[in-house]
């Protein structure tokens, strides 16, 4: 070497810096290049995922504000074991305001898709000061109630404690339970006879 050129030490020198370059820079230029690739990957993925985490804190904040709008409807709306307590306290409600039960029919119930409908067709006579007893009684009471078919006329024969005699239909509704409501029924792909 000492008889070599002195371009010859350069060549070699260029030569030793490629190898250098090629065998051990290059490849740990590649791999930190890869590295930084997988890292915007990893904190695209992690972006992602704290949108979704945000997304999910909010629909569990909005499911437990249906669950407790559900649980204020329960005590609205009750469920359907609870039907003839609700009736006795109708009809309880009726004597309390010293009015005299005529009538006191629970007609047929009518399903909806997830609630039921029990229409009790009711008819009293008393004073109409006890009536609005009655119907200030049923507004207060923690149950759904619909008056229908409201008619209201004066008896013939009045008395102190009777001068009008009522006759409506009040409706209050029952929540189905699960076992009750009705799911729709599957479409067949079967061809129909004729």
């Amino acid at each position: 070497m000492k008889n070599w050129p002195w371009y010859a030490s350069i060549i070699l020198g260029l030569v030793i810096s490629a190898a250098a370059y090629m065998f051990w820079f290059k490849p740990q230029l590649a791999e930190v290049k890869s590295l930084k690739a997988e890292r915007v990957k990893i904190e695209a993925a992690v972006e992602k995922l704290k949108a979704k985490k945000r997304e999910l804190d909010k629909l569990q904040g909005e499911i437990e504000f249906l669950n407790q709008a559900l649980r204020e409807l329960e005590n609205i709306i009750p469920k359907k074991r609870e039907e003839s307590e609700i009736l006795r306290n109708v009809q309880q409600m009726a004597v309390d305001s010293a009015l005299d039960i005529v009538q006191f029919k629970p007609e047929k119930e009518i399903i909806k898709e997830f609630h039921s409908e029990r229409p009790i067709a009711i008819d009293v006579r008393g004073s109409y000061h006890n009536l609005g007893m009655l119907f200030d009684r049923i507004v207060h009471f923690p149950r759904v109630f619909n008056i229908d078919d409201f008619n209201i006329k004066a008896l013939r024969t009045q008395t102190d404690s009777a001068t009008v005699a009522a006759n409506f239909t009040a409706k209050t509704y029952f929540f189905l339970e699960e076992s009750q409501i009705q799911k729709p029924a599957e479409k067949s792909n079967k061809p129909v006879r004729k």
